[in-house]
C-alpha cells in the first residue's frame, strides 16, 4: 500500500479489474475515508465485491472496449490500482488507455503483474503472457502515463513459489477444483506468510511492480 501513496493521501481510488473485491476490501481498511470505485467485467465478481465492501461503487465494464466512462467518473480518481489484471488480456495497452479516462491529472497508478516463466496452471487460469519490468514500463508510456518506477519484488520467496508451481505443472490443475489437504493448506499459509514479509523491491523478483502517474494537462500539451 505504501507504493500507492505519493504526495497526498488517497481520496478517490479506482480498482481496475476489481474481481471479487478482496483488494477493495483491503483498501477500505487502510483508507476508510476514501471513496472507492471498482471496475470489473464479471457480474458475479461485482456481486461478491458489493457484499464485501457495501460502501464502495462497482461498475460492470469491459475495459478492452474503447468506451468513455460515465460522466461522474471521467477524470475522477486521485489514485488507482491495477493488480494481476494485464496478464489476462490480449491487449493490455488498450485496457490501460481506456482506464486512464477514469483518472484525474496527476493520478498515481500502481500496477502489479506476474513475471518469470509461465506454468501450466498459469495458462489454465487464463494468463496470456508474463512480463519483465521494462515491458510494463513500455506499456504504461504507450498508454500515456509517466513512469515513476518499474521493478520486481518478492525475491527470493516469490520466485521459489513460482518454481514450485512450475514443478507441479498439470498436477496443480488436477487438484485446483478439489478441497486442499491439511498439508497443502499449511504449505499455502506458510507461503502467504513468507510473501507478506518478503516485500523488498528488486529486479530479480518475479512479482513485477510499476508506479506511474497521469500527466497534467500542461505536460501533455508540451509533448504535442
Amino acid at each position: 500500500m505504501r507504493l500507492l501513496v505519493g504526495k497526498e493521501t488517497p481520496r478517490q481510488i479506482v480498482d481496475i479489474g476489481s474481481g471479487t473485491g478482496d483488494l477493495a476490501a483491503m483498501l477500505r481498511g487502510v483508507y476508510p475515508d476514501a471513496e472507492l470505485l471498482g471496475l470489473e467485467l464479471s457480474l458475479a465478481g461485482i456481486e461478491s465485491a458489493e457484499r464485501k465492501v457495501p460502501n464502495a461503487v462497482f461498475l460492470q465494464k469491459d475495459l478492452t472496449l474503447a468506451e468513455p466512462p460515465p460522466p461522474k467518473y471521467a477524470g475522477w480518481a486521485t489514485h488507482a490500482v491495477c493488480s494481476e489484471v494485464l496478464e489476462h488480456v490480449d491487449d493490455p495497452r488498450q485496457l490501460l488507455e481506456v482506464s486512464r479516462a477514469y483518472l484525474a491529472p496527476s493520478c498515481r497508478l500502481v500496477v502489479t503483474v506476474p513475471g518469470g516463466p509461465m506454468t501450466a496452471y498459469d495458462r489454465h487460469i487464463g494468463h496470456r503472457r508474463h512480463f519483465r519490468p521494462d515491458d510494463v514500463a513500455d506499456l504504461l508510456r504507450e498508454a500515456g502515463f509517466d513512469v515513476i518506477r518499474a521493478t520486481g519484488g518478492g525475491f527470493p520467496i516469490f520466485n521459489l513459489y513460482r518454481l514450485l508451481m512450475r514443478r507441479l505443472g498439470d498436477r496443480l490443475i488436477d487438484v485446483a477444483g478439489s478441497e486442499p489437504s491439511a498439508l497443502a493448506r499449511a504449505a499455502m499459509s506458510a507461503f502467504a506468510f513468507s510473501l507478506r514479509w518478503n516485500t523488498r523491491l528488486s529486479r530479480r523478483g518475479w512479482q513485477i511492480v510499476a508506479v506511474a502517474r497521469v500527466p497534467t494537462t500542461s505536460q501533455e500539451e508540451g509533448r504535442a
